[in-house]
């Protein structure tokens, strides 16, 4: 649903852990199957898809199966490397899962500019997975407990259930100690170097990261930094590691740029619309055909199963969830039973022509800090039935709030309404384009020639691992973005 309700908003493993309504289906038909799955045989985990969906790119994914496995040969423990999958996520991150599966968002791929900065963070990652960082830490049950958004409504501290899912995966899994990340550089450096990069990519790779988080301009925030803790010492390390790697190789070792650039064009970049996106406030479905408000100033996030907003400073949350395609009664009743509901008392109502059930109740449980059982939550929720799929705002919050968000609660729920507007319906995505420079262009120049506007330039700088008033040769390759 923001960076990614995505098209297919279907009831995925961590939205059947998250919400498990008793005899919902898919609020929508689910995609047809996408002929890019790992071809060792590895799947990737339901739970990182279903907070990522896959990216359909079948040229991409071939490139990073070939280099993943043969970089997976020539490791520590061949055997525990078992698959890699590409994302469809904005964010700018890679992570290694301790079941052996590596993962690229395509945020990640649209900001390396030549295989060797790929082929470092794989043998980063690699390196997490061959050092059994990930098995010793036991990080496994993060994405169990990260990805459960309302059952931490189990707490007073409601800030708690405004986690972006798209770095409960993330975030959750890579966690790692300055020993761990120390480790898997040098091993990034030695894998990568063995299978013939240069792996001092991998280091310049880290300035580019730092400048995007750095960067408010920039489309998406990374979160591979705030996963992989950073230091200053650790570009200067990774560099002395791969002048030592270089040295023993005996031969200039690869970068391959305009490789790397030609295989990327066309990728999707920032935020899909398709998918859904937020703009003036208001969130906009152009598949779905819907839209309903944000309230001002609150942030949101998508992911493939749900749309979260919550009040900046964590007080209250609103979670858009698809709810099945069954009867309209028995799904609120179920959901009421799902969120533990006391004194639950229940409306018809209508909602711009669409039939609602609105539900206003306290949820109960045991809180975590005290460990008493009590009030937790107090909620108001909206159950729409739009054709054949239900949609359910789930609006949450302390009892002692309750007066002061309900309104909002309501306003957003009583918002939604089918999607006419042609402009919104029909916005497309920023694509990666490659193009090819003039003689004596700076960057900037370059950029502007491209149709990008100026606003625009540092945030392409980073994308292309460039300063805007560095010069370009005649037929050097430069990344834009357009549709």
């Amino acid at each position: 649903m923001s960076p990614t309700l995505t098209s297919v908003l279907h009831a995925s493993a961590t939205l059947a852990l998250l919400l498990p309504l008793s005899g919902s289906q898919p609020a929508v038909p689910t995609p047809a199957p996408r002929p890019v799955l790992p071809v060792q045989g590895a799947q990737p985990d339901p739970q990182v898809i279903a907070q990522f969906g896959l990216l359909d790119n079948a040229k991409l994914q071939s490139y990073i199966d070939e280099k993943g496995m043969q970089m997976g040969r020539i490791s520590d423990r061949p055997a525990d490397v078992k698959g890699f999958t590409i994302v469809d996520s904005p964010i700018i991150n890679a992570f290694a899962t301790p079941d052996g599966h590596v993962y690229f968002t395509r945020g990640i791929l649209a900001h390396f500019n030549n295989e060797a900065q790929f082929s470092g963070v794989l043998g980063h990652e690699i390196g997490h997975i061959t050092a059994r960082h990930g098995q010793k830490q036991q990080t496994r049950s993060t994405i169990a407990n990260g990805a459960l958004i309302l059952g931490s409504i189990l707490s007073k501290r409601v800030a708690s259930i405004a986690q972006p899912a798209s770095q409960v995966v993330g975030l959750g899994l890579l966690k790692y100690g300055r020993d761990d990340e120390n480790e898997s550089d040098k091993l990034g450096v030695k894998y990568s170097s063995k299978i013939g990069y240069d792996p001092a990519s991998m280091a310049d790779f880290f300035l580019t990261l730092a400048r995007t988080e750095q960067s408010s301009g920039a489309a998406t925030v990374p979160t591979f930094l705030s996963s992989h803790p950073n230091s200053a010492d650790r570009y200067t390390n990774v560099k002395k590691l791969a002048q030592q790697a270089e040295q023993q190789a005996g031969r200039q070792l690869a970068v391959n740029r305009d490789q790397y650039l030609r295989l990327i064009e066309g990728l999707p970049y920032g935020d899909n619309p398709r998918e859904g996106y937020v703009e003036s406030s208001m969130f906009y479905h152009p598949d779905l055909k819907f839209q309903f408000p944000v309230p001002s100033g609150w942030k949101s996030q998508n992911s493939p199963s749900q749309f979260q907003m919550a009040e900046p400073s964590g007080k209250a949350v609103i979670v858009l969830l698809p709810a099945g395609s069954g009867a309209l009664d028995a799904t609120a009743q179920s959901l009421a039973e799902q969120l533990k509901l006391q004194n639950a008392q229940a409306s018809r109502t209508t909602i711009n022509g669409f039939p609602a059930v609105a539900i206003q109740g306290d949820q109960v449980g045991q809180d975590q800090q005290t460990g008493q059982q009590g009030i937790t939550a107090r909620t108001l929720t909206y159950i729409i039935q739009d054709g054949q799929s239900l949609y359910a705002f789930v609006g949450l919050t302390s009892p002692s709030a309750f007066s002061t968000y309900a309104p909002q609660f309501q306003r957003t729920a009583q918002g939604y309404r089918r999607l006419t507007d042609a402009s919104k319906l029909n916005k497309q995505p920023e694509r990666i384009r490659i193009k090819t420079a003039k003689a004596g262009q700076t960057l900037a120049q370059a950029l502007a020639a491209n149709g990008v506007p100026a606003k625009r330039h540092e945030e392409l700088a980073i994308v292309n691992g460039m300063k805007t008033t560095d010069k370009l040769t005649a037929g050097q390759l430069f990344k834009v973005v357009g549709k």
